[in-house]
């Protein structure tokens, strides 16, 4: 749907989510949009002294959902819904249920930098609840080696953890021996490679006194029911003071901010429009962050609670509320746009990463040979079939100016990014803390290696790594967060399906 068209005369019920089925079926030739090649342009020279100051005027571009970056990729979303659905998805699935990648360090505690805490989420699906020891899997268990017996995770143990911990919330206490085990993990990836140390862009906290493990698999990212003002301020910083936007453009629909009549976010998009690719790439990964984590709270929603037991599962109605056309004013494709675009930044990176993890000193230790082998194959087997993947987004084109202005521009880029990674204290809910914080490590790990491709090549393959190393919290968090984007892919499919039959 181009700015130029007006949804007028909406209706109610089956009308809408027809609409919105349109819309979704739509989004297959949003970005191969009649792009002929004259019309794609690489950056611009950035300037030596601004960096990224350029002018729009002369470069042609297709307007409203065509427009940006994700056009110039000419990725056919229809291509990756394919790829994601039935080559990715399944086993990236599998992935996040090792113990390995199951597993994320993270301090919950450390207070907002950047004004008074409102206090903590009180709703129940929110807040910190210890899991007992006698539920923690042993086989991350430590003895007094590095040893570990390998044992099934039982399901009805799980599902009795979970509900013990009422409905999924926090589970961020764990037994001293389990403590140990970590401990031993930590000696071990030190021993591979002396030369890590805290990366810029992975925003990791992992060596902060108060970060605990928490298990991933027994805290399901949903709706908790954290909404409202505090909410509303955490995204807002991240648009508002972090996203190159001078106070005088309006962001569309945010709360906060007063009304601007009949603009609909046409000043807004004008403004976009006129940036340079790296800062409109900036804008575009945040707002797909956003739209990723809204889908996911849409998939997993409480929809009632009868006699205390819950009943999980999608909400239409919050769907359209956040997506549809008409009730988002023309928001919602563009969002789910930048959810593409952020799977597609991910995607390059996990292909480009590839090389590090396929040498022969690298694995991924958790004390289970036998499984930390099975679990690398997995892992390797995903690389192969993102190098396969066709459509890549060309990073070579952001920082590609003159040395100066250029990494003038890639610090700026940092310290925005970096800033939001604070933000993500500031969050009221421990669990939409947790899974934002670990997002956003992914992202920025993310960052890490698609600004790092001279220092992968010169990998060595038998010995540690000066130039370039991942922490075992970066990768955790790097398929983590791409597991995410790989789920929102997939649910928008179920989403067309629903909307298919449904009459809210």
């Amino acid at each position: 749907m181009s700015r130029g068209v007006r949804w007028a005369g909406a209706v109610q019920g089956t009308a809408a989510a027809v609409q919105l089925l349109i819309t979704l079926s739509f989004l297959r030739s949003v970005v191969q949009a009649q792009v002929s090649p004259d019309r794609v342009h690489p950056a611009p020279p950035l300037d030596s002294g601004a960096g990224c100051a350029w002018a729009a005027a002369g470069v042609p571009r297709v307007r409203a959902q065509v427009a940006g970056v994700l056009d110039d990729c000419l990725c056919d979303i229809d291509s990756i819904d394919n790829f994601n659905n039935y080559k990715i998805f399944p086993k990236i699935k599998k992935l996040q249920e090792r113990d390995y990648f199951r597993y994320y360090k993270v301090n919950l505690k450390r207070p907002c930098p950047f004004w008074a805490e409102d206090g903590h989420c009180s709703i129940k699906d929110c807040h910190v609840e210890p899991c007992p020891e006698s539920k923690i899997p042993v086989g991350i268990k430590a003895g007094h080696s590095n040893k570990y017996l390998k044992v099934a995770n039982n399901t009805e143990e799980l599902e009795d953890c979970e509900q013990a911990n009422k409905l999924g919330a926090v589970n961020s206490t764990l037994s001293n021996q389990s403590k140990e085990a970590f401990i031993d993990w930590a000696r071990y990836d030190d021993s591979q490679d002396h030369f890590c140390e805290l990366d810029v862009f992975s925003c990791s906290d992992e060596r902060s006194p108060a970060a605990q493990y928490v298990d991933l698999l027994l805290n399901p990212e949903r709706y908790t029911g954290y909404k409202g003002p505090s909410a509303w301020r955490v995204w807002n910083s991240i648009y508002e003071e972090n996203c190159f936007k001078p106070r005088s453009v309006y962001r569309p629909l945010n709360p906060l901010a007063p009304s601007r009549g009949e603009d609909d976010g046409e000043s807004f998009y004008t403004w976009l429009e006129g940036l340079c690719l790296e800062k409109r790439v900036f804008y575009k990964l945040i707002s797909g962050l956003h739209a990723s984590i809204n889908l996911h709270l849409c998939v997993n929603y409480l929809l009632e609670e009868t006699w205390g037991k819950p009943s999980w599962g999608p909400n239409i109605k919050e769907f359209k509320r956040r997506f549809d056309p008409v009730e988002t004013k023309g928001e919602g494709p563009r969002r789910l746009k930048n959810l593409y675009f952020l799977y597609l930044i991910e995607l390059r990176a996990l292909s480009k990463v590839a090389p590090y993890f396929e040498r022969s000193i690298v694995d991924l230790y958790t004390g289970n040979t036998e499984e930390d082998a099975d679990t690398k194959t997995l892992l390797l087997s995903i690389f192969q079939d993102t190098k396969s993947f066709p459509m890549h987004f060309d990073e070579k084109s952001m920082f590609a100016g003159d040395t100066k202005g250029a990494k003038s521009l890639k610090e700026e880029f940092r310290l925005h990014f970096k800033n939001i990674s604070h933000i993500m204290d500031c969050v009221g809910c421990d669990k939409c803390r947790l899974w934002g914080k670990l997002q956003t490590q992914g992202l920025g790990t993310a960052l890490k290696i698609l600004f790092s491709e001279k220092e992968i090549q010169k990998l060595p393959e038998n010995s540690p790594s000066k130039g370039f190393q991942l922490t075992r919290q970066e990768i955790v968090a790097l398929l983590n967060a791409f597991g995410r984007l790989s789920t929102s892919i997939r649910e928008l499919q179920n989403f067309k399906v629903l909307l298919q039959h449904s009459s809210v």
